[in-house]
C-alpha cells in the first residue's frame, strides 16, 4: 500500500473592480475563513493590476503560513467579458475601461509574474461554480443553476451537471450584457440607461453599483429634492444607498425595486432558454440585513415569470458566503486542474 498523496494546495484570487480577495484551498477545506482584501487597481491599467494581484498572492501565503514552493496552482477570476483563456474583450467593460486592458491576456501575465500555473474563469462563473456546489451538494453533478452576481457590474454564471458552461469563445454566462425589456421598469421620464459596454438597456445598466451611481440615483434624487444624499459626492452617495435601503428609505427602495425587477426579467429570459433547477442571487446587494435580503430576493422571484411547471420545481436562493464565493470558486477550478498525484 502506498501512502496517500496530500491534497494539493491552491490559491484562489478574485479580482474585482475595487478590491482583490484571496483564499487557500487544501482538498475540501478552505484555510482562510473570511475576506482577505487588497486594492485591485484595475482602473489604473494592466501593469498596476497585475502587481496588485501579486501583492494579494503574497499576503494570503503569509496569512496561511505557506511559501511559494507549496502552491500547486492558482485560480484567477476577473470581471468579464473575457474569453476562456483569460484574454479581456477588446470591447472592454465596466471594470476594464482602461484601453490597456483591451485584448490583454490577464491569465498569462499573472502566470508569468507568479511562476505557478494559473487557471482562469470570469468572476460570475467562479462564484457560480462555488454557489452551485455549496447549495446543491450531492445533487451538484446532476442539476443546473444560474447565478447573478450584483457588484460594480453584473456578473453571471451557468452551471450544468456540475460543470461551468463557458461557450465556444469562453463568454457564456455574460448575463449582465443581455438586453431586457424596460417597459414598466423605468419611471415615466426616466432616461434609458446605457451600459459601459455600449449596450442601452442591458441588465447591468440597471442592476449594478455603476448603474446606481451613474443612472438610478441621479434620476431618483430629482424626485426626492430634500434627500440627504444630495450633499454627498456621487461615488460615496452610490455606496450609501444600500444602507438607506436597509432602513426602508423610500428613495433607496425605489432603486432596489428597479434592480430586482431587472434581474427578474433577466431570469425570465434564462428560464425560457435553460430552465435551471436553481436561481442564485449574490453580490453586495444581498450583503445586507436579513429582512432587506429576504425582501430583495422576494422581489426578484415576483418578477421572474415562470411557467407553472417550472415554478413547482425551481428554487431561489442566495449565493452562499457572498463576497468570498468568487475566490473560492476560482480555487475549486484550480484544484480540479491539478494532475492527480
Amino acid at each position: 500500500m502506498t501512502d496517500r498523496q496530500p491534497a494539493p494546495l491552491v490559491v484562489g484570487l478574485d479580482n474585482g473592480g475595487t478590491t482583490n480577495n484571496a483564499t487557500v484551498l487544501a482538498g475540501n477545506r478552505f484555510l482562510v475563513d473570511g475576506m482577505v482584501e487588497t486594492p485591485s487597481r484595475v482602473r489604473e491599467g494592466p501593469e498596476a493590476a497585475i502587481a496588485a494581484l501579486a501583492e494579494a498572492y503574497e499576503q494570503i501565503l503569509a496569512l496561511a503560513h505557506l511559501d511559494r514552493t507549496q502552491i500547486a496552482a492558482v485560480g484567477l477570476d476577473t470581471p468579464g467579458p473575457a474569453d476562456a483563456r483569460g484574454v479581456i474583450s477588446r470591447k472592454g467593460s465596466t471594470n476594464f475601461a482602461h484601453p490597456g486592458w483591451h485584448g490583454f491576456d490577464v491569465r498569462a501575465a499573472l502566470e508569468e509574474r507568479l511562476g505557478v500555473p494559473v487557471t482562469y474563469h470570469n468572476d460570475g462563473n467562479a462564484a457560480a461554480l462555488y454557489a452551485h456546489r455549496t447549495h446543491l451538494r450531492e445533487r451538484a453533478g446532476s442539476a443546473s443553476s444560474v447565478s447573478v452576481i450584483v457588484g460594480t457590474g453584473l456578473g453571471g454564471g451557468i452551471v450544468v451537471d456540475g460543470r461551468v458552461l463557458t461557450g465556444a469563445a469562453g463568454m457564456a454566462g455574460e448575463l449582465g450584457h443581455v438586453p431586457i425589456p424596460l417597459d414598466g421598469l423605468l419611471d415615466a421620464g426616466q432616461p434609458v440607461p446605457t451600459c459601459q459596454c455600449g449596450t442601452p438597456g442591458d441588465a447591468e445598466s440597471v442592476a449594478s453599483l455603476t448603474a446606481i451611481t451613474g443612472h438610478l440615483l441621479p434620476y431618483w434624487l430629482t424626485r426626492y429634492p430634500d434627500h440627504p444624499l444630495h450633499a454627498e459626492p456621487a461615488d460615496r452617495a452610490g455606496r450609501q444607498v444600500r444602507g438607506y435601503g436597509e432602513r426602508q428609505d423610500p428613495l433607496a427602495l425605489r432603486i432596489f425595486a428597479q434592480q430586482a425587477m431587472a434581474i427578474g426579467r433577466l431570469l425570465t429570459i434564462v428560464a425560457n432558454v435553460l430552465d435551471p433547477h436553481v436561481y442564485l442571487i449574490g453580490g453586495g446587494v444581498v450583503e445586507t440585513a436579513p429582512a432587506f435580503r429576504r425582501w430583495f430576493l422576494d422581489q426578484v422571484r415576483a418578477h421572474t415569470a415562470l411557467r407553472a411547471e417550472q415554478a413547482a420545481v425551481a428554487e431561489f436562493a442566495l449565493v452562499p458566503d457572498l463576497d468570498m464565493a468568487g475566490a473560492r470558486g476560482a480555487a475549486l477550478a484550480a484544484a480540479a486542474a491539478v494532475p492527480a498525484g
